[in-house]
């Protein structure tokens, strides 16, 4: 309207109209200091793989749902973009990334140890989770300190996840929510067509490969 005020002036404003911005979304952080062992990022950035669980990434983000938390967990493969597990809870307890690698390994046939990379949070830092790596003969990898872009193939997912279902609708139940989260993780690993696979989803991709190679 052409009027210039200060920035504090706004923010009163807004406070006595109870107005918030809905633009950005604060970002669920999981880094509480070192809490146990922090290991080295073997990742390197090296975003691509040769063949499937050869590297997977990790992290956990946060939605708000009619004032109700919802955390999703998810491992994805660099070699074709592909959702390998995910878990789903209203809240990040400690079990939450260790269910979800338990359910990873179920895919996993006796010769692959991928890598596997999350950033420093406090769950990738736990002994338990870390022992369980060390038993499947994975090699743990971890961004540096507050550097997202050491885990950006992570943070692409989460931001086609969040621009494609959850900014383009309004949930109002969070079990309703997950159920569709879900559906859409689904749609995502078989449906979802990616230039970068020559048109294909990734589990359409994964699939041709392994013909290729069996052929």
């Amino acid at each position: 309207m052409g009027y210039v005020l200060n920035h504090k002036t706004v923010q009163k404003l807004m406070g006595e109209l109870k107005l918030k911005s809905v633009v950005r979304v604060k970002k669920y952080k999981s880094y509480r200091g070192q809490v146990g062992k922090v290991a080295p990022n073997h990742l390197a950035r090296k975003f691509e793989a040769r063949s499937p669980n050869e590297k997977w990434v990790t992290d956990v983000t946060e939605f708000n749902v009619a004032g109700q938390k919802v955390y999703l967990s998810p491992i994805l493969d660099l070699y074709n973009r592909e959702i390998v597990s995910f878990t789903i809870d209203k809240h990040p307890h400690a079990q939450l990334v260790p269910e979800m690698i338990q359910q990873a390994f179920r895919r996993l046939q006796s010769h692959e140890q991928p890598l596997i990379h999350s950033d420093q949070g406090w769950q990738y830092q736990m002994g338990s989770y870390q022992h369980l790596l060390k038993q499947h003969g994975m090699t743990q990898s971890m961004s540096r300190k507050g550097n997202c872009l050491d885990n950006a193939a992570m943070e692409s997912f989460f931001g086609v996840l969040k621009s494609e279902f959850y900014y383009s609708q309004r949930f109002t139940d969070a079990d309703v929510f997950i159920e569709e989260l879900k559906e859409y993780i689904w749609y995502y690993n078989h449906e979802r067509i990616k230039t970068k696979l020559k048109g294909l989803s990734p589990v359409q991709y994964r699939n041709q490969s392994l013909f290729l190679t069996q052929a």
